[in-house]
C-alpha cells in the first residue's frame, strides 16, 4: 500500500465529474487500499478518488478511523433516498485545509454501491456516516463543501481560498 498526494482547492480534478467504474480487478482493489492508507495518514474520515487525482466514482469512508469494521469502500455509489430532516453541522475537508463551515444536509440517506469485486449493495446511513458519504459523493460530482456555505461565510473565507488556489497552481 502507498499514500497518494491529496489534491488541494484550486486543482482542476476537484471540479471534474467522476466517471463510473466498469472494471473490477486487482488494480481497483489496490487503489482502494491506497485510498484507505491515504485517508488514515491524513487523519480523515472520508476520501474521494478525485481528491487523489483520479476522476472515478470511488470513495472510502470510516467514521471510526482505525476500526476496520466501520470502513466502507464505495464504488459507483449513488444516493437513492434522503430524509426530509436536515441538520447544519461544521464540516472540513482534506482538500480545503484550514477552512471549516456549517453545511446543511439530510440527516439520513439510503445508498446503492458496489464493492471492489462488483457486487451490489444497499445501505441506510444515519447522521454522521450519512454526512460523510454525502460530502464524499459531492466530490465525485465536482462539488466542494465550500460551495454549500452561506454567502456570508463564503465572503469570510474568500482570502483563504484564494491563497489555497495560488498554492495549488502548477500541481493540477
Amino acid at each position: 500500500m502507498a499514500t497518494m498526494r491529496v489534491r488541494i482547492y484550486g486543482e482542476k480534478v476537484l471540479r471534474e465529474k467522476a466517471a463510473e467504474v466498469a472494471g473490477f480487478d486487482e488494480s481497483l482493489s489496490r487503489f482502494l487500499d491506497d485510498m484507505v492508507e491515504t485517508m488514515m495518514a491524513e487523519d480523515g474520515v472520508g476520501l474521494a478518488a478525485t481528491q487523489v487525482g483520479v476522476a472515478r466514482r470511488i470513495a472510502v469512508v470510516n467514521r471510526e478511523p482505525g476500526n476496520a469494521a466501520t470502513l466502507l469502500r464505495l464504488v459507483n455509489p449513488k444516493i437513492t433516498a434522503t430524509s426530509d430532516e436536515t441538520d447544519s453541522v461544521e464540516e472540513g475537508c482534506l482538500s480545503v485545509p484550514g477552512v471549516n463551515g456549517s453545511v446543511v444536509r439530510p440527516v439520513e440517506i439510503e445508498l446503492e454501491y458496489q464493492d471492489e469485486k462488483g457486487a451490489r449493495h444497499t445501505m441506510k446511513a444515519g447522521p454522521m456516516v450519512a454526512r460523510i458519504i454525502q460530502h464524499e459523493l459531492d466530490h465525485l460530482d465536482g462539488v466542494l463543501f465550500t460551495d454549500r456555505l452561506s454567502l456570508a461565510k463564503k465572503i469570510l473565507i474568500k482570502g483563504k481560498l484564494r491563497e489555497l488556489s495560488r498554492r495549488s497552481e502548477g500541481k493540477g
